[in-house]
């Protein structure tokens, strides 16, 4: 008589929740995204629409920030979610950040405004296993679950860097931010990673509001851009893309916000650079 002996490998758990240590936020353990580089076998790699939404790990238990923050969804919103850790995003839908980033920013839940949340998960952050395993066991495992607000983000594999582009330009004119790309034979790393990319049309950066520059002509008496300082110290201007509502009330200094460019100039400076919008608290 032979025996069957079978391994089961798929899910290792290498995280305990989240908790906070001496007031300090634990940041949660989640794979961080490279920018595209021109070049790469775009065969190897799974590509995704790039949400416009608020990066969410759930550890099982609960959902958390990429900072390790306690998103206070409803607990109708929780408890039909698996055991399974999940790494995904909260969307609303295209050009519909403002609204979802309020919602996880705000400290009580309203069980009603979240009606319209869906959690789209693209990955399984504690299996061990290349992600196109991962893709399908986290495909089977969303339709077992038939939670009607858990979804899993469409993936697919393209055959080439044109077929990439008009990829992009599709989800763009559609009102997209652009593409992600996974590749399909990598482990998942609790780090910033090259098999993971991201496309868009401009770059993106995150840097903070150290100054206020005043306004002038028709924005006299109100902020005319932000003076910001980025990770490595460059000290520069931030007035295109914000509204007149935010020069009246312009970010408080400190705050975290994300800017787009295109590429650097000839002293190591953002082109371009543009304000998109405030990041979520730290």
């Amino acid at each position: 008589m032979h025996s069957y002996f079978i391994v089961i490998t798929s899910l290792l758990f290498l995280f305990l929740p989240l908790c906070a240590t001496s007031g300090q936020l634990v940041p949660s353990p989640l794979m961080l995204a490279s920018h595209y580089i021109s070049g790469i076998d775009v065969r190897k790699y799974y590509v995704s629409e790039k949400l416009d939404g608020v990066r969410a790990y759930w550890d099982g238990k609960q959902l958390y920030t990429r900072s390790g923050r306690v998103i206070p969804a409803p607990l109708w919103f929780v408890a039909r979610l698996p055991e399974t850790p999940l790494d995904g995003e909260l969307w609303l839908g295209r050009g519909r950040f403002e609204e979802i980033s309020g919602l996880v920013r705000t400290q009580k839940s309203d069980p009603d405004a979240w009606r319209e949340v869906k959690y789209m998960v693209y990955d399984l952050p504690e299996m061990v296993a290349p992600f196109h395993e991962r893709y399908w066991l986290l495909k089977t495992l969303v339709a077992e679950q038939g939670t009607p607000w858990l979804k899993a983000l469409t993936q697919k594999k393209l055959s080439s860097e044109t077929q990439l582009k008009e990829q992009l330009q599709q989800i763009v004119a559609a009102g997209g931010e652009g593409l992600m790309l996974r590749h399909g034979r990598a482990l998942y790393q609790v780090k910033r990673s090259q098999d993971l990319l991201k496309l868009k049309p401009q770059d993106d950066a995150e840097a903070t509001v150290i100054d206020y520059v005043a306004g002038e002509g028709k924005y006299r008496g109100m902020v005319g851009a932000l003076l910001v300082r980025d990770s490595q110290g460059r000290e520069f201007r931030l007035g295109s893309g914000l509204t007149d509502a935010q020069r009246k009330t312009p970010p408080a200094i400190g705050t975290q916000v994300t800017y787009s460019y295109n590429g650097l100039t000839n002293t190591g400076l953002p082109r371009f650079a543009r304000f998109v919008r405030v990041r979520l608290p730290e």
